[in-house]
């Protein structure tokens, strides 16, 4: 990814020093474990440790002649540790450190990537209980509903990302895997208790049954979350640039003082950070198709998903970071405009009411068909003629004559359209 669009924390965990720094640790992982069982001398992993410095740069020289990037890694190791350094790879083979560091890396993401989620549930409950009772349009199909509140939409937002949350978890569980079986799996060569003491070195599970690469559903699932979080950003980026609208403007995106919204127009303020958050939710769900496509694998291994997670192992992890984060801040300094949806709420002079009217008529013995019909055509003259639809309801002859004019009052409230909005708050957050 561009730095325009990346975090350094994210942008460290995919460097080349890193993946190679924990492919370093792998294998001194699994020299410890094999000089544990007298397998090879001791002291080779305290010596690797000691002399091995990484040095990419080198590694990528050795590369361009072996055409071999774990061969290059180890001969590298090699040149700086010394004689011992050859008890290194012992019945190993480059998927048990590609593989294992690849899902380390894929961990280490997932986990910053839950605390920018968290971020975000904070911001959320904050702002929803601050707008608990803020009355605004409800809508669908992009038209005027019935009345809702703010901080259900926020309420909303919070109970997604918490299932986002729960969801990553179980994809970073699912990522958490060792595998160190040597060619085709089969440990012919290694002992399976090497495995299981990487897997524990190293904060992982062993790998139930590798075919010499981890299985890459497990990769699709976690690659297949982001996916869906990327969905619920541009969910919650879309309503606010919906929102923003001229003739809408219930809320705004924070606009700084020397701020600039277009080259041409002085008097523009663009929702361009919500905007930009549709363009990387986009970038981030592309990526869901190629690792779903990397499961389905030739024989025991090939490297057609190498490259595929070459590309969107950073990308889409750096740019969901990147997206979260600023949709933390979208969110912790929008401008809300409670008069601006009052407004709105008016804006069909009270058509938004109709349902209420027709249930009341149905309890007064008119058929729902009927009901429905009757005030179906008293809305649409409210609609056409600009007038206002209690107005109309109380000289029609069936109206009057069904709902006496208390009643029908009490129906053009708001407040009962909130009665319930406690109890959907304690289930929430409960």
């Amino acid at each position: 990814m561009i730095n325009r669009y990346s975090r350094k924390e994210l942008i460290n965990i995919w460097s080349e020093e890193n993946k190679y720094k924990i492919w370093l640790d792998i294998e001194i992982a699994a020299a410890q474990a094999m000089e544990k069982y007298k397998i090879i001398p001791k002291g080779v992993a305290s010596t690797v440790r000691k002399k091995a410095k990484i040095n990419v740069k080198r590694i990528h020289q050795i590369e361009k002649k072996v055409k071999h990037d774990v061969i290059a890694f180890l001969t590298s190791i090699t040149e700086r540790s010394g004689i011992k350094s050859r008890y290194l790879h012992q019945g190993m083979t480059s998927s048990d450190v590609i593989d294992t560091g690849f899902n380390i890396q894929l961990v280490q993401s997932g986990n910053i990537i839950v605390n920018d989620i968290n971020k975000i549930l904070s911001v959320l409950k904050r702002k929803a209980k601050k707008y608990k009772y803020t009355p605004c349009i409800g809508r669908s199909h992009g038209i005027h509903a019935e009345p809702t509140t703010f901080g259900l939409k926020l309420a909303s937002f919070y109970e997604e990302f918490k299932r986002n949350k729960r969801r990553l978890l179980s994809a970073i569980y699912e990522v958490s895997t060792c595998g160190i079986s040597g060619a085709v799996g089969t440990f012919a060569n290694i002992d399976p208790k090497i495995e299981v003491y990487v897997a524990k070195k190293l904060k992982l599970r062993p790998e139930p049954i590798s075919s010499q690469i981890i299985p890459r559903d497990r990769h699709a699932y976690y690659f297949s979350v982001l996916g869906i979080i990327a969905g619920s950003i541009e969910r919650v980026a879309t309503e606010i640039r919906h929102l923003q609208r001229s003739e809408v403007y219930e809320v705004q995106e924070f606009f700084s003082k020397d701020q600039k919204g277009s080259s041409a127009m002085p008097h523009k303020k663009n929702p361009i950070l919500s905007e930009n958050l549709t363009g990387l939710s986009r970038i981030v769900r592309s990526h869901v198709t190629p690792a779903l496509e990397n499961i389905a694998l030739w024989h025991e291994r090939d490297i057609s998903h190498s490259s595929v997670e070459r590309n969107i192992g950073p990308d889409a992890n750096i740019t969901l970071d990147f997206a979260l984060n600023r949709l933390g801040n979208i969110l912790d300094k929008l401008i809300v405009y409670p008069k601006a949806m009052l407004k709105n709420l008016n804006l069909t002079n009270g058509l938004i009411f109709s349902q209420e009217v027709m249930l009341e008529l149905t309890k007064k013995g008119i058929k729902r068909e009927n009901a429905y019909r009757l005030v179906q055509k008293i809305a649409k003259k409210s609609f056409h003629e600009n007038k206002n639809l209690i107005d109309l309801l109380k000289i029609d002859k069936i109206i009057k004559n069904k709902i006496n004019e208390k009643k029908l009052k009490s129906i053009f409230e708001y407040k009962k359209h909130l009665k319930n909005v406690n109890f959907i708050f304690k289930r929430v957050f409960k």
